[in-house]
């Protein structure tokens, strides 16, 4: 396999993965920069992550437009993904979430702060970006590369930015370091919320556990152990459940191979 398949390969399966992990759902994207051109970057074309395959796949410049005009419609907010990739060379990785946990820290003057050791990667500081403060009244949905490209300024060098009343954008060195920073960052959100009910203050990460933490090799075991983890999460959820045979997936396959 090329590099390239390789890359869109591991690209379906973080659909898949952040549609099983619940940070997606029939809205949402994930995208990486090309393995062999940094100027571009690969995004599914206008599906729900759950149902994302290699023939989705489609292939951007940083004007958010596919370098192949004319084939499959893309998502509206593709422009996420191109003022990120332009404004940040060591990305590799974008994900945009509208997970629901991390919404009050969108629309609130309490700012969002790493408190678990696995939701690290989110950073020291959590930005929240409004369309607003510079484009009035919208739809709320990044639809031009102008206002990606202020939500890039927002995110800065951080690891994630939150978008007042629509959700998130996390980014990474490597996909698998923007699906960790993607699914654990609502876990983080919940559980700050608890610790802020039980009054009292709480205690966030430091800096300097959060810059140790940082330091950990990103082909390292912990990143390659957690991948695996969701992969398998994937393949298990899909046993016995396909639609279009009742729930019997043994059954599906082997109709199939007898051209049933």
């Amino acid at each position: 396999m090329n590099v390239l398949d390789a890359a869109i390969q591991d690209l379906v399966m973080a659909n898949h993965i952040l549609a099983n992990e619940n940070i997606v759902d029939a809205y949402g994207h994930v995208s990486v920069r090309h393995p062999e051109n940094p100027q571009r970057f690969l995004l599914s074309c206008s599906r729900s992550p759950e149902f994302v395959a290699a023939d989705d796949i489609l292939e951007f410049g940083f004007d958010g437009e596919p370098v192949v005009p004319g084939g499959k419609k893309p998502y509206l907010e593709r422009f996420i993904h191109a003022g990120v990739y332009a404004a940040r060379p060591d990305v590799n990785a974008v994900i945009h979430s509208h997970a629901a946990d991390v919404l009050p820290f969108t629309i609130s003057t309490r700012p969002l702060q790493a408190v678990l050791n696995t939701a690290s990667g989110i950073g020291e500081h959590v930005p929240v970006w409004d369309i607003r403060d510079h484009f009035g009244d919208t739809n709320i949905l990044v639809e031009s590369i102008a206002q990606a490209d202020d939500l890039a300024r927002t995110l800065a060098g951080n690891s994630v930015t939150l978008m007042r009343g629509h959700g998130f954008t996390a980014v990474g060195r490597t996909l698998i370091e923007a699906v960790k920073s993607a699914i654990y960052l609502p876990l983080n959100a919940r559980v700050m919320m608890a610790a802020l009910s039980l009054g009292g203050d709480i205690k966030p990460l430091s800096p300097g556990e959060i810059a140790i933490r940082h330091k950990t090799p990103i082909d390292s075991p912990a990143y390659t152990r957690a991948w695996e983890y969701w992969t398998n999460r994937v393949k298990l959820s899909r046993v016995g459940n396909c639609s279009c045979c009742g729930g019997e997936q043994a059954q599906h396959d082997a109709d199939n191979a007898r051209g049933k």
